[in-house]
């Protein structure tokens, strides 16, 4: 029986090597192409978009991974506009749920939660004071201000506390950052990240709002989006191509080489030699990259400050949108409950209704230790706690699990331990040689998002064709 061959190597030549092709790095690649560069992508999978990701599971197109679109976010509404693509609303029609500490239900309509005076008086106490550090210090270099590192060596969890003595008020707040956003426990984190996380937004009230930061949608999913710059490239993106080996030089002020080798992939032997280089992969897959001479000190000690988020993306799909019939928009908050919040996620133009739900940090640790059909039950009651018993039997059920992803390893980005950002933040967009650093885990405005991941990539770009001129 004969074997099966392996590919031929390939050596390809390029102005810039670009790593990944998520939207950074194809945002980094589709910049330089218009600037006359020569480019290579090469990509560890099978598909473009990275954490963005769009498939028909058992029938129903679900987004696997980010899908939406706020109104500040005009990096990523100028392209969606330049490539021809249409957007659409998130549903918002109707009541919202809120399930209180002890479990009690309340229907409510209007921004205010359903909660006492004063913890209601509380949440907006300290939503104004985070809306005026977020405002004070920045997203840009939030790590320069003389407040940072008092701000970075106390936990979000030990902050709220020190400004106010309503759990509640602590819990909520929290939420909107900690599981809403880095999808870590609020003690795993700083006071300063959380402030870094309002400031992309442009507020902390902004990530109140839900129809503000979740507004609308890509028709056909967020991953066309990828997918239309990657067909402008052609076959400047390498598929099934994961870096293990990066050999540059160049000293400061240079214009350096590097070597991209990819092994062992779906498309074999891949070596592209190139003047420049753009890492656009999150700072987890650094490691997974041989660098020959070794990144200098700093860079190995910021890389291991870094780490992603847990949180399960649930899709629930059924055969209509039995939450509308109640009159109820589908949106829903719990931060005591498994599934801390649910918002209606149905396609646009299906009859069918789709909700989602998420699952994070440590409530992701306790359903993951539980059977697939376990998990299944307990977080569909979870929902059904917010809407009845129709939740308890959707048509399709789907779990989007990134920290099982070989090349992502968590969601939605990283963020820095305690005292890590107001210590690296400096360094961890600053090229070492002839290397870039592109991803949303290193934005400023919109960090976390596929905004800030354009972002990055264009700026990532810029600075490679900056350092190109001379040799023009």
């Amino acid at each position: 029986m004969s074997q099966p061959q392996t590919p031929a190597a390939r050596t390809r030549e390029a102005d810039v090597v670009v790593v990944g092709a998520g939207p950074a790095g194809l945002m980094a690649a589709r910049t330089l192409a218009k600037e006359g560069q020569r480019v290579v992508v090469l990509e560890a999978r099978d598909r473009v978009g990275g954490r963005t990701w769009s498939d028909t599971i058992d029938g129903a197109f679900l987004e696997i991974g980010g899908q939406w679109i706020s109104p500040d976010q005009t990096e990523l509404l100028g392209l969606v506009d330049e490539l021809g693509k249409e957007t659409f609303q998130r549903y918002r029609e109707g009541e919202n749920v809120y399930v209180a500490p002890d479990g009690t239900r309340t229907v409510y309509a209007g921004a205010d939660f359903p909660v006492s005076p004063g913890t209601l008086a509380e949440v907006e106490r300290l939503t104004a004071i985070l809306d005026a550090l977020a405002a004070e210090l920045g997203a840009e270099q939030p790590w320069a201000h003389p407040k940072a590192r008092g701000l970075d060596t106390v936990s979000f969890h030990h902050w709220l506390r020190g400004q106010s003595a309503d759990e509640e008020a602590c819990n909520l707040v929290g939420l909107f950052i900690a599981g809403g956003m880095l999808t870590k426990p609020a003690h795993a984190f700083s006071a300063l990240q959380a402030v870094l996380m309002a400031a992309s937004a442009g507020s902390f009230s902004n990530l109140l709002d839900e129809d503000f930061i979740l507004d609308r949608r890509v028709v056909g999913g967020m991953q066309s989006v990828s997918e239309a710059m990657a067909a402008e490239l052609g076959d400047a993106v390498v598929l099934g191509a994961p870096v293990r080996t990066l050999e540059w030089e160049g000293s400061e002020g240079g214009i350096g080489s590097v070597t991209a080798t990819a092994d062992g992939g779906t498309a074999g032997r891949v070596t592209v030699t190139a003047r420049r280089a753009i890492l656009a992969v999150p700072p987890t897959l650094y490691s997974r990259i041989s660098y020959v001479p070794a990144l200098p000190r700093r860079q190995h000690q910021l890389h291991q400050h870094l780490s992603m988020g847990l949180v399960i993306k649930v899709h629930a799909v059924y055969d209509r949108p039995f939450w509308r019939e109640a009159k109820l928009s589908g949106t829903c908050f719990g931060a005591d409950q498994l599934v801390q919040e649910v918002y209606d996620n149905t396609n646009h133009g299906d009859s069918r209704g789709t909700l989602v739900g998420f699952v994070s940090d440590e409530k992701a640790d306790a359903v993951f230790r539980l059977s697939p059909e376990e998990r299944r039950a307990a977080i569909l009651a979870s929902i059904a706690h917010y809407l009845g018993d129709d939740a308890l039997t959707p048509e399709v059920y789907y779990e989007s699990d990134w920290g099982s992803e070989e090349w992502t390893r968590g969601a939605y980005a990283a963020s820095f331990d305690l005292g890590g950002l107001s210590r690296y933040g400096a360094d961890q967009r600053t090229p070492v040689g002839p290397i870039h650093w592109a991803c949303s885990d290193l934005a400023a405005e919109g960090y976390q998002h596929v905004d800030g991941a354009l972002r990055m990539g264009r700026r990532a770009a810029e600075e490679a064709i900056e350092a190109l001129s001379p040799a023009l």
